[in-house]
């Protein structure tokens, strides 16, 4: 665990250089706006240890896949968004010495993420080898309000010398990925120009035939006076193009360059206007002015805040964490493109390629369903559904058939694309994640149109696949599954996961449900569905009946819990307490052998389905199960801390709550994982928010209503979160005394708050004391 972030409730702070957590910082300060994004590294030249990183959303590259021994149902490739062509370079000589923080002595060194406004600044005096020193100041942006638009501010100040200066403006497009499997450049150059006023590189990607343009303008201030530029060197090379400037610098005079990039990508343009697009974004921002921009970025940061920000009075720590988790998570991910979805790492990083897994449905649907509009969250469904036909078609890769639908563990075009067999051919309890968020999706919105239109199609095609992918067991005179992996990755190929028996009978009831609503609503749309399935619905809903009705799941007698799977209990059953510390993490320490013979859970398993489906059991199990399969769980998953912090907060273990928060939170700025130079935990992000609001604020959908029964943080004076619900946005306040609701919306709304029904009138606030007692 690293701690070298200053806590500051708006602000992530780095005070001092530190060369060796570089790579950590570049991940931290990362930037973004849902349509392009880039790692916070250095516009300077920089020799150190780095990883440059911009990245295009839905841009990728279908890399080969490399393993040692091929299995039929193998996917060809492992699709990767791609380290694309950076814009942001201005690389500075004075007097023929480059500026290169690495290598220079740095005095007051500071780099600054202002969240609130969105906007990532850096400050520091650098000292020559000849005593030469100079100030540098840099303020960088990624519009939200124009969304391929990239700006930077970068001010010079020679402190003790004047002299002669080479300024380099580039855009380099010679990029590699460093995960790249045969170590391939991904992208070639289509066309560019130096000699324009504004030049451009087009580059391709291989195979995928993306294009992108960059394009750039800038301009240059001494003391805020403008400067005529008519004099520069062109310069191209391959996959390269740059205009060099040579200045004087004067001592203590501050000479700011101003520079624009418009990112324009073929996702969104024809090729042949790829040029005209990126003249007309920077045309937008030549007549705005830096400065414009940046405050129509506050402008729109504050609006985002307005809808979705969670305060906390008394811990500084706890309320940097989670604006960061929504800072990232609104930078990552808009809504506005639902061929768009969320990778784990988002744009900060390499691993995992960028794809999207299970993570969104599971952990990162509530949180754009409860702080944005609900075309947002509608999006993210609307993307699976498009992608059904390609869910269908890798399930026939592996033998299933008659629509049976299974989709991908990573995809960026919804075909399967993860190439390692424990999760490729068993991690199959993804599919169930994808049914329970269009669940929870029509739970809060109440658009159960969203079923004839959409939904109905895809929880068919996944029924279809769980009712093949059981077998009758004569032994046990049961349906069984065998042969899968549960959430807990460091168990492969087990028999009977109970949180995957769970989430397939679950899909088939609901199912089931949504048929008859579809039949009896909108009869027509069911027709149609029958037709375009080739539905028999008589045949399968009584196999699917009869399956739900008799399925085997492994349970303990004994100790009254539900086995993780078969076996589980020849296990050595030991807490992790008796782990040696130098031996954590197990999976950097331990051979994948003894991991897998151990006791030990990577994440939430049992406890996952405990948590989606909570309402099914009596708090008394719910406890049992927690008691028994915690103390075995190293959470050496981003995605473990969240769960544990929601259900312990139900179980009153208000301790536990707080501290698997405060992890989950703080979880890249702490580096608790020591895996944070290699990108965010972005998906972790959703669940840091759900600790907050389903587990302080106790929120949950229960009779139609939105449900609360909240309690506050010994640590915390108060804390507040904002809801949008069906139309209605609410500001939940809670202190050691109180919980106030505001109804920010022209219409009444009903909730639950500690089980009783209040009416909380249209622009109005109710007030309950924490001991249930109106006031």
């Amino acid at each position: 665990m690293k701690n070298y972030i200053t806590h500051h409730p708006w602000k992530i702070i780095e005070e001092g250089y530190r060369p060796e957590y570089n790579r950590i910082s570049e991940s931290i300060f990362s930037l973004g706006n849902g349509k392009f994004g880039q790692r916070g590294n250095f516009e300077e030249y920089f020799s150190g240890d780095s990883l440059q990183g911009n990245y295009l959303g839905g841009v990728y590259y279908p890399d080969k896949t490399r393993v040692g021994w091929w299995k039929n149902g193998y996917p060809e490739y492992f699709a990767k968004v791609l380290n694309a062509p950076d814009w942001t370079g201005i690389r500075i000589k004075i007097d023929g010495q480059e500026l290169d923080p690495h290598k220079l002595k740095l005095i007051d060194f500071r780099r600054e993420l202002d969240m609130q406004n969105g906007h990532f600044s850096k400050i520091y005096k650098a000292e020559f080898p000849d005593g030469k020193q100079i100030k540098i100041h840099s303020t960088r942006m990624l519009s939200i309000v124009n969304d391929e638009l990239g700006a930077i501010k970068y001010s010079i100040t020679p402190l003790n010398f004047s002299a002669p200066t080479e300024i380099l403006l580039p855009i380099n497009g010679d990029i590699k990925n460093e995960d790249a499997n045969y170590d391939e450049h991904f992208w070639d150059e289509i066309e560019k120009s130096a000699s324009a006023r504004a030049p451009y590189l087009i580059t391709e990607t291989r195979k995928t035939h993306f294009r992108a343009c960059y394009a750039m303008h800038y301009s240059l201030e001494v003391d805020g006076t403008p400067q005529s530029l008519t004099q520069f060197d062109s310069i191209e090379e391959t996959k390269y193009i740059a205009h060099r400037l040579n200045v004087k610098l004067d001592e203590k005079k501050t000479t700011t360059i101003y520079k624009y990039a418009a990112v324009v990508t073929s996702r969104d343009h024809k090729n042949s206007d790829l040029k005209t697009v990126a003249s007309e974004v920077l045309a937008y921002a030549k007549s705005k002015g830096f400065c414009t921009i940046l405050d129509e970025q506050k402008a729109a940061w504050k609006e985002k805040w307005n809808h979705g920000d969670i305060a906390i009075e008394g811990d500084t720590a706890a309320q940097q964490g989670i604006r960061y988790n929504i800072f990232q998570l609104n930078q990552t991910y808009t809504g506005q493109d639902e061929r768009l979805n969320i990778g784990p790492k988002g744009f900060t990083g390499e691993k995992y390629g960028g794809s999207t897994y299970w993570d969104t449905e599971a952990y990162l649907l509530p949180f754009y369903l409860s702080t944005s509009e609900p075309d947002v969250a509608r999006n993210l469904l609307i993307y699976r559904f498009k992608h059904l036909q390609k869910a269908i078609e890798n399930a026939e890769k592996l033998g299933f058939t008659n629509g049976a639908a299974l989709y991908p563990m990573v995809t960026m075009n919804g075909e399967e694309c993860h190439n390692e067999w424990e999760i490729t051919f068993e991690e199959i309890h993804r599919n169930g994640a994808i049914a329970y968020a269009i669940f929870s999706y029509i739970r809060y919105t109440g658009d159960k149109r969203y079923l004839a239109d959409y939904g109905l199609e895809v929880l068919i095609g996944i029924s279809r696949f769980w009712a093949q992918r059981v077998n009758y067991s004569e032994d046990k005179q049961k349906y069984v599954m065998l042969g899968v992996t549960g959430p807990n990755e460091y168990e492969n190929n087990v028999n009977n996961n109970w949180y995957t028996l769970k989430m397939a009978q679950w899909t088939m009831q609901y199912t089931m449900e949504a048929i008859n609503y579809v039949k009896q609503t909108i009869p027509e749309e069911w027709q149609r569905i029958v037709t375009k399935s080739n539905f028999v619905e008589s045949d399968e809903i009584s196999n699917w009946k009869r399956i739900c009705e008799n399925l085997y799941f492994p349970y303990d007698q004994k100790r009254e819990v539900f086995l993780q799977q078969d076996g589980f209990l020849d296990k050595e059953l030991k807490p992790v307490s008796n782990i040696p510390a130098e031996e954590t993490p197990i999976n950097k320490h331990w051979s994948w052998d003894r991991i897998l013979r151990s006791c030990y859970i990577k994440q939430a398993d049992v406890l996952q389905g405990l948590y989606f489906f909570e309402d099914q059991y009596e708090k008394e199990t719910i406890k049992r199960n927690y008691d028994f399969y915690e103390p075995m769980t190293v959470h050496e998953s981003s995605l473990s801390a969240c769960i544990h912090s929601i259900m312990a907060a139900k179980l009153g273990d208000e301790k536990r709550s707080y501290e698997f928060y405060l992890s989950a939170s703080r979880l890249d700025l702490d580096d608790y994982n020591s895996d944070s130079d290699e990108g965010l935990h972005v998906t972790s992000m959703g669940g840091t928010w759900m600790s907050i609001v389903q587990g302080f604020g106790g929120m949950r959908i229960k009779n139609n209503m939105l449900s609360f029964n909240p309690f506050m943080p010994e640590k915390w004076k108060s804390f507040s979160f904002k809801i949008n619900f069906r139309g209605h946005l609410l500001n939940i306040v809670i202190d050691k005394d109180n919980v106030n609701i505001h109804n920010d919306a022209d219409e009444p709304l009903k909730v639950l708050l500690f089980d009783k029904t209040q009416t909380i009138e249209a622009n109005d606030k109710i007030t309950v004391d924490m001991n249930c007692q109106n006031k």
